[in-house]
């Protein structure tokens, strides 16, 4: 085994003194010619360990387009090996993607094959949340707000406040009445998969920020028994955001019937929030969402003395969703 170590070093030592002589190309077709042979005898730690280690190399040295070849290869060869995501994989994944520039255009590719190999062999279907996390915070630092969004929402528990200062930073840059439009970005996607918990944190960062930035907006506190909140007179839909989170956790579907009676008007302007909100009402207070009427199936249901759903959009609107389990409201 230390004799494979050593050789496996050389050639290592050999591709990287190639790379700072200038010898990007032949370094990288030479490094794959050398990578399949260990693939073909399916030795996988050498495959790997010669794949990450020129790979940083040429990043390093700028070469991205040749860099992240090889780190796309790299993660290929984790499939091939069905390896499972663990620190030093998943460390590997996270080394190169930082050496990578944010214009260069295989670190998409490279994002995306990293996700879907955490996806298949790890045990989160939707990928490592880790890469997500770290994927996430990439692109709120590059102020991509919308590939940072779909990262950070199956991120780790510390995405959550990522995702609540991106949303403030995007807003500062909008009209000052559109806040809880912002907000709404992080606060209805965290719910819609069962997450209150940074629902929670991001809201309250965003809305944090908002007062440190306007200390002169006009506040009013409401407490109760069980639950504390801020009020803001002159943003009704923040305030509605602050009652739903609130109303979430008591899971009263009267709750929820007075508050969007109450903000009824106000809610037309965010017409984008209609379907968040009706799922919403399904998995957190048992709300059917309104059956999309179909005037064929219902003319076929009136002449023939059937329901209209058999199989229909109605039926599929109406599919019951639970909601979560309470452990996850805390």
């Amino acid at each position: 085994m230390a004799a494979r170590g050593d050789k496996i070093e050389k050639i290592i030592a050999r591709m990287q003194t190639r790379i700072s002589e200038g010898q990007y190309y032949e370094a990288q077709q030479q490094t794959r010619v050398i990578a399949a042979r260990h693939i073909k005898a399916a030795n996988w730690p050498a495959a790997i360990d010669i794949l990450y280690n020129v790979a940083q190399a040429l990043l390093k040295a700028g070469q991205g387009g040749s860099g992240g070849d090889l780190a796309i290869f790299l993660v290929d060869v984790y499939t091939q090996a069905s390896l499972k995501p663990d620190a030093t994989s998943r460390g590997r994944i996270l080394t190169c993607l930082r050496l990578f520039s944010a214009d260069e255009p295989t670190r998409k590719k490279f994002i995306t094959e990293s996700i879907a190999w955490s996806s298949k062999f790890g045990e989160y279907p939707a990928g490592d949340p880790e890469l997500h996390h770290v994927v996430g915070s990439l692109y709120a630092d590059e102020h991509d707000p919308y590939d940072a969004e779909r990262h950070l929402l199956t991120g780790t528990k510390d995405s959550a406040a990522v995702l609540g200062r991106l949303e403030y930073t995007w807003y500062t840059q909008d009209d000052a009445h559109t806040a809880p439009l912002y907000a709404a970005r992080a606060v209805l996607p965290y719910l819609l998969v069962a997450n209150v918990r940074a629902a929670n944190e991001s809201f309250r960062v965003f809305t944090t920020a908002l007062l440190a930035d306007n200390p002169g907006l006009a506040t009013q506190d409401a407490s109760s028994h069980s639950a504390d909140a801020r009020i803001f007179p002159s943003l009704p839909l923040v305030n509605f955001l602050t009652l739903l989170l609130l109303a979430v956790q008591r899971g009263s579907p009267e709750l929820y019937r007075q508050l969007t009676k109450q903000y009824a008007n106000q809610l037309r302007e965010a017409e984008s929030w209609k379907d968040a909100l009706e799922t919403i009402a399904e998995m957190y207070f048992h709300i059917q969402r309104p059956r999309q009427s179909n005037p064929l199936f219902d003319m076929m249901g009136s002449l023939f003395g059937g329901g209209a759903g058999g199989g229909g959009s109605g039926a599929k609107a109406n599919k019951k969703i639970d909601a979560p389990p309470a452990e996850g409201l805390d």
